[in-house]
Parts: structure tokens; sequence; C-alpha cells
């Protein structure tokens, strides 16, 4: 434990593999300690924030990302739809605040947005934001002029995933490069935004490539504020719709790197919380991941539902974290 705590404090400018791999390698119970531990200096150890995600354009999207129903290369019985009215977002947004929620993440199925939506998704930021809450999108890739126009419309969180290692991420996305996610992270960074950046597990990736993608993300310029960590959701007829699931005490080992690599950051339990049990999920809020997306739906696919979420937080001890302390 000692030794892992002088690897880190040598670390905080810089990680490299190897010193990731200890700290990843190191036994359950030690891993788990050193998270907890590191978890409790940064954040309230019994808060978790809730975020609600909303797809405000679904389907019909020209990437061939493997995991993904909404792309146009795979035949998942998903219909494509137009981008959503702001009036429906808005309205959406509030049910999500009254629920509890304090950010509100919208995602549309684009490769990059195009001009004639852009004055639509402006109006979603600032509409949400004038309810007091969090915004957060995804719309794919960005150039620097898009970026500015969202930050000048107040937005405060950009998502966009690196998915997998660098090695990795060809078996999985061809129709752009890993060099195009980070220079989307640089121009979101350059004006000034806040980074949501995260990636899959599950994907038949090696226990390294979950290691290097999160010591990329630690290796940025400035690590992402918010770093959600998904399990593949196995989707019929998508190239890994047979993937073989992760082991969940290698994804809570994957969850506590996260909390230890990026102390001060977001760690958000995202796409696969169904497929996990409540012990899981225990794991993961002790190892340090203190967010969660609430509601049904994640986009396209099932989420636990607040009833679920409000039972296990009741049993845990766990509170939601008040707008005002984020």
């Amino acid at each position: 434990m000692k030794q892992a705590m002088q690897s880190i404090e040598g670390a905080l400018s810089r990680w490299n593999r190897k010193e990731a791999e200890a700290i990843h390698g190191m036994p359950f119970n030690d891993l788990l300690f050193l998270a907890q531990t590191i978890h409790r200096q940064n954040f309230d150890r019994n808060r978790v924030q809730l975020s609600r995600l909303l797809s405000i354009k679904t389907g019909g999207c020209p990437e061939d990302c493997g995991y993904c129903s909404q792309s146009t290369h795979y035949e998942t019985g998903l219909k494509a739809s137009k981008l959503m009215e702001v009036e429906r977002v808005i309205a959406e947004a509030i049910k999500a605040r009254d629920a509890g929620a304090t950010r509100y993440c919208m995602g549309a199925a684009w490769r990059s947005p195009k001009e004639r939506d852009m004055g639509s998704v402006v109006a979603m930021i600032e509409g949400v934001k004038a309810l007091g809450m969090e915004t957060c999108m995804t719309l794919g890739m960005l150039d620097l002029s898009q970026a500015q126009r969202l930050k000048a419309a107040g937005l405060d969180y950009y998502n966009h995933n690196i998915d997998t290692s660098e090695r990795y991420y060809g078996e999985v996305v061809s129709t752009r490069t890993f060099a195009d996610r980070l220079e989307t992270l640089g121009h979101v960074r350059e004006v000034g935004m806040k980074v949501c950046c995260g990636g899959i597990v599950g994907m038949g990736e090696e226990k390294a490539d979950r290691i290097d993608m999160l010591v990329t993300l630690a290796n940025l310029p400035e690590p992402p504020e918010s770093v959600p960590i998904n399990m593949l959701i196995p989707i019929e007829g998508t190239p890994l719709a047979e993937a073989e699931p992760i082991d969940p005490i290698d994804f809570v080992r994957t969850i506590a790197l996260a909390r230890i690599m990026m102390p001060k950051s977001y760690v958000r339990l995202s796409a696969g919380r169904t497929a996990m049990s409540d012990e899981t999920q225990a794991l993961c809020f002790f190892a340090g991941a203190n967010s969660i997306f609430v509601g049904d739906m994640l986009l396209t696919a099932d989420n636990p539902g607040e009833d679920k979420d409000n039972r296990l937080f009741r049993r845990l001890g766990i509170e939601p974290m008040p707008r005002e302390a984020k």
C-alpha cells in the first residue's frame, strides 16, 4: 500500500502503463481501500450525483461503432427519428429536475452536428440552463466554431468518449479515428467547456486496453471532469452482440483505477447497470463511482429505473448529491 501511494504521488503529472498496471493488479481489498481513501479526500463518501440522459435525435448515424444500435451499418430494428422539438426537450428536463437530477445530458446520433440543427441545439441548452441544471451534450465530432457556439449558449459539459485504448480502437470503429476523438476533446477544452469522456468495457478488449484507456484519459492536458465507465450492453444485430461479458470483479477494478488516477473527476457508473447485481454496484460505489444516470432509458437501452435505484440507495445509506454541492 505504501509503495502504491508513492507511485501515485510520483504520477500526479503523468501516468504510464507500468504504474497503472501495478495499481490495477493490487490485492482486491488493498485496491478498494486505496480507491476509497482517495475518494474520501475529494468527495462526500455517501453522495452520488444523479444525471438524466435524453436521446434528442435517435438512429440514422453513419458511423460504424460496433456496439451501437443507432448505426446505419447494422440491422438492429431501430428506426431513425428527427431532432426532437425544443419544447419537448425542456418539458423532459423539468421532469428530470423535479425527480432529483442535477445534470441533464442530451445525445444526438450524428457524426457531427449540421448547421441547420445548431439553432435548436442552442435553444435546448439555454432552456435547460434556465431550469438551474448543469447541461451536457454529445453530438459527435465538433469543429472549433461549433464548440464556441455551444460554449456561448452555456453548455457546461461536452461528452465525447474515446471508447477504448488506441490499440484496440480500430477493432470497434473504422469510420473515424482515435485521433479524431482527441481532436474534438481539444476543441472542447480550447473554448473552456468541461469534458465528459470515458469508455466502454466488455467489448473483447484485454485488461491492458482498459488500463491504457484510463492512462490516456488521465494524461490529457487536463483530465476529464466526468468519466463515464460503461459496461457493454450487447445489441442484437451489431458486431459485438456476442461479446463475452466482463467479469464483475474486473469491472470494479476498472472503476477503482479510474478513481485513483483521476481523483477529482466524477466517475460515472453508466450503461450496463441492468446487468449488474446490487452487490456489484455497491462495490463500484465503494471503489469511487459517484455518479449514475437515472431513469428507465439510456438513449436506446434499458436502465434500472428510479424505484430500483432508490431502494438500493436506501440499503446502502447513499443520498443524491444536492444541486448546490456540485
